[in-house]
């Protein structure tokens, strides 16, 4: 078993990214396997290296240990341009012109002010799905979507293992239909204007690149893991298993964030916990 544990150092790891860290590391050392470590630094105005130096501090202080060198998409930029450019040859991705403004209003003029949300927020409405990308170089600058109904041309399912479980509890084979991903995912951004790249086309390539055998992350990523498997498909790459965990919640049953210092691992090593404390807290 090869597992991984992918943070954006974009702000302090809390007591759900410790959750998801170990569980990752622990599965693996008990498979007598591999735990790697990536850095998904491609939000450039965003991260920040004493971040990262914090993240490297705060899993070693969790008795983490994990192989080197560890992998920064910032490396693979080029990488990712090339994946980009074997989808545009065969028609699957297409420019997008859109703000998130004219998204929002085209999405919500047919639903009564009420557009349909997916996995990244507010469901493409396919305004500019008619540009032709079937001739002519890819474009620099402008944000490159996944063509949802091109890419499952011809296919009757996506399907993947399920270790864990989703929000609703699914796990074992899922299998989901192609119209849940058309209506309840629609066309994805896979390189935004200021990055080159998107989270989706960057975690299937890398995991794909480390080798990563089970994917261990958040339910709030389950339905993420449809366009994930549909991209590997196309990518000529492996699907590996899946196995998403519950999320760690404030005493309002809200989400952590990284703006919640509170729950911060620095906060709780300053204020003298211990690693086992750590592992209490989030129910390990």
């Amino acid at each position: 078993m090869i597992t991984r544990f992918a943070p954006s150092p974009t702000g302090p790891l809390h007591l759900g990214h410790a959750y998801s860290a170990i569980l990752a590391h622990d599965s693996a050392r008990t498979a007598g396997g591999r735990f790697l470590l990536r850095i998904e630094d491609i939000d450039r105005s965003r991260a920040r290296p004493e971040w990262e130096a914090q993240i490297y501090d705060d899993l070693a202080w969790l008795g983490l240990s994990w192989e080197q060198p560890v992998m920064r998409q910032s490396d693979r930029l080029p990488v990712y341009r090339a994946a980009l450019q074997s989808l545009w040859d065969r028609g699957l991705i297409f420019a997008c012109q859109c703000s998130r403004r004219d998204i929002l209003s085209a999405a919500s003029a047919p639903n009564e002010g009420e557009p349909l949300m997916g996995p990244d927020g507010v469901i493409y409405p396919g305004t500019c799905r008619h540009r032709d990308c079937t001739s002519g170089a890819m474009p620099e600058g402008e944000a490159l979507r996944l063509n949802m109904r091109m890419a499952l041309a011809g296919q009757d399912a996506i399907r993947f293992t399920e270790t864990g479980a989703g929000p609703m509890g699914e796990t074992g084979e899922i299998t989901l239909p192609l119209a849940a991903l058309i209506e309840g995912i629609g066309d994805v951004v896979l390189s935004r204007r200021d990055m080159g790249t998107s989270y989706h086309l960057s975690v299937v390539l890398d995991d794909a690149e480390q080798g990563v055998t089970q994917v261990t992350r958040g339910q709030d990523l389950f339905e993420a893991t449809a366009i994930h498997v549909v991209l590997q498909r196309h990518l000529g790459l492996p699907t590996p298993t899946y196995h998403h965990h519950r999320l760690i919640r404030d005493e309002a049953g809200k989400r952590l964030a990284k703006r919640d210092d509170a729950r911060a691992i620095a906060t709780y090593r300053a204020e003298g916990a211990t690693p086992d404390d750590i592992r209490r807290m989030v129910g390990l």
